[in-house]
């Protein structure tokens, strides 16, 4: 144990409290948000809740390792999973999906056809920077609201940066609050030449990537969509505020999930002073994919010395006592017509190899743990709990229970 012992983070008392209706599993790409998010659904289902893990994972491991041949969505019962009145549903974001429903439930059926199939819109909806979070926001907000989950789990998006779920939301908001939009409608209102100096100006404002993606019909089909969604505008951003609030609320927790490497803690420290700032609930780190030993009191400087002995005694031949390579007789030995020499010559070959592996273990150990120190140096107040290792990829519920088991009791590195 490093000499900063954080509080060890009570997951299941997080689960089984009724008042715990968000959890948002955050934090740097590869991670292992997926499978912590799973594995939390899992657990908390089997334990009496009625849970949604809403996932916006493109790799769709989420499905493989719930046994669904597909996610999409639409939650989806998980078979298998029950305990107790317990009930588990997935869903995979369908970010273009997610937006057409905005347009459909906030515009009338012409106005809404018009809107879906005007080229602008299928560009913003289908890839414009930020959207695929503020629809994560907008599907969470639609979750809690129909009230038919009495927990929601989310998966973050696996963007650039864990700061992206909690930036994109404002960004794209503000954007179709109106202001840049109408700045390109403007040419339309003015009119004539004085309406192409305008436009001069205007395209100028616009980003490379917008210019590309929009080309030469860019103004046109702005001042289409402009005119069919002028009066949703200032939804998307009322919206945006409310799913935000909602994830400042005291329903709500926030997992920092990270692994035992400096890049991941870094982003990770980042995230904890940000979710201080925007007054946001967390409620602790997730730390993956730790490792360990049983053999702990080995340590790394014994087992190479140990390994070095073992070595430099093979050069020299025990029964003889001459150095040297064994001659040709002893090379064509049968296990059966091997001498006691050779046996033990190849037992302290296989020892001082696995002497060697564990001393690189033992290395790793420690550097993971330097790592996490330096963490928790900084926030001693954060919560912690550590996930060792498995030694293959999760890819059923049997390997989500195992973790979230992990997450639950702490079972140390090395069991």
């Amino acid at each position: 144990m490093g000499l900063d012992t954080p509080p060890a983070l009570a997951v299941d008392t997080l689960l089984d409290d009724p008042n715990t209706r968000i959890i948002v599993c955050c934090g740097s790409g590869g991670v292992g948000k997926t499978t912590t998010a799973a594995a939390l659904g899992v657990r908390a289902a089997e334990r009496g809740r009625k849970v949604v893990v809403l996932t916006i994972d493109p790799a769709r491991r989420l499905a493989q390792s719930m046994g669904i041949a597909s996610l999409d969505n639409t939650p989806r019962k998980v078979a298998g999973v029950s305990g107790d009145g317990g009930e588990l549903h997935a869903m995979m974001l369908d970010m273009k999906r997610t937006f057409d429903e905005i347009v459909e439930a906030h515009a009338e059926g012409e106005r809404a056809r018009a809107i879906l199939a005007n080229p602008f819109y299928q560009s913003l909806s289908a890839g414009f920077a930020g959207t695929q979070e503020y629809m994560a926001m907008e599907k969470l907000g639609q979750l809690r609201a129909r009230d038919d989950w009495d927990l929601i789990v989310v998966d973050t998006p696996p963007s650039r940066s864990a700061l992206d779920f909690l930036d994109a939301p404002k960004r794209l908001g503000s954007f179709l609050d109106g202001k840049f939009i109408r700045v390109l409608m403007a040419p339309a209102k003015v009119g004539g030449r004085a309406g192409m100096k305008f436009l001069n100006v205007g395209m100028s404002l616009m980003t490379g990537t917008l210019s590309k993606l929009m080309g030469a019909s860019l103004l046109k089909d702005v001042q289409t969509f402009v005119a069919a969604m002028d009066t949703m505008f200032g939804g998307f951003r009322t919206r945006a505020d409310a799913t935000f609030r909602l994830l400042q609320a005291p329903g709500t927790a926030f997992l920092v999930v990270a692994a035992p490497e400096p890049d991941a803690l870094r982003e990770a420290a980042y995230f904890v002073e940000r979710l201080a700032a925007e007054r946001m609930p967390l409620a602790g780190l997730v730390l993956n994919r730790v490792h360990g030993s049983e053999a702990e009191q080995l340590s790394a400087e014994r087992a190479l010395a140990a390994a070095e002995n073992l070595e430099d005694a093979g050069i020299v031949d025990q029964e003889s006592g001459k150095a040297g390579l064994r001659d040709s007789d002893a090379d064509t030995d049968t296990p059966e017509t091997c001498s006691p020499g050779a046996v033990d010559a190849d037992v302290d070959e296989i020892t001082a190899g696995l002497l060697r592996l564990h001393a690189e273990r033992m290395q790793v150990i420690a550097r993971e743990q330097r790592t996490r120190d330096r963490f928790t140096s900084l926030h001693p107040e954060v919560a912690v709990a550590e996930v060792a290792a498995l030694p293959g990829d999760v890819h059923d519920l049997a390997g989500l229970r195992a973790i979230g088991e992990r997450l639950a009791t702490g079972v140390p590195a090395g069991a």
